[in-house]
């Protein structure tokens, strides 16, 4: 079986989770198996290395951002493997220290995200890692955090794409995921 469906066949689905009517993709089995766990961030890694360093400017990552909160938990291993520093993006109020801020529209209305003013150098190649891309609002928000203190975004990356929702299209960079759900 290949990786992706491997990945793919750990993953379990919540119906109506959150609410009714929805479809809750859960991560957290590929989490608690550590071969599952290690084939994701292999796998996210090679692409990275394979696809995204070679089509970007500097041939290099500088950054990697993890969105609050399922993509601290694959952002500083992919950053470590790849020698780049790990910048974590927080709701608003939860980093201490100047921040810079981008507001993005959720289901039931507005959210904030932070960034410490001093994280991400100007010119510095930045990757964006959470779990799941839906709308692309919050990933699109993290994209304005590294551009506003000067970094470019080389390419987003995400576990899980819901394709109906066509979230990438707000994006300011390409974007990679490895599971495409339909649903």
């Amino acid at each position: 079986m290949a990786d992706v469906e491997y990945l793919q066949s750990m993953l379990r689905l919540h119906p109506d989770f959150p609410k009714k009517g929805v479809g809750f993709l859960d991560i957290f089995p590929l989490l608690r198996d550590p071969i599952a766990f290690e084939t994701l961030i292999t796998h996210l890694v090679h692409h990275i290395t394979s696809q995204t360093i070679p089509k970007s400017l500097r041939k290099k990552v500088d950054v990697v951002v993890g969105l609050d909160a399922r993509g601290f938990l694959l952002g500083p291993i992919i950053a470590l493997r790849l020698g780049a520093a790990f910048v974590p993006v927080r709701k608003q109020g939860k980093l201490p220290g100047e921040c810079v801020s981008a507001t993005y529209e959720k289901e039931y209305g507005a959210d904030t995200f932070e960034m410490q003013s001093d994280a991400i150098q100007p010119g510095q190649s930045v990757i964006i890692v959470d779990d799941l891309i839906a709308t692309g609002g919050s990933a699109k928000a993290a994209g304005e955090l590294v551009k506003k203190l000067g970094g470019m975004t080389v390419e987003y990356l995400f576990i899980i794409e819901i394709m109906f929702l066509k979230g990438y299209q707000c994006l300011d960079a390409p974007a990679y995921s490895i599971i495409q759900h339909l649903d």
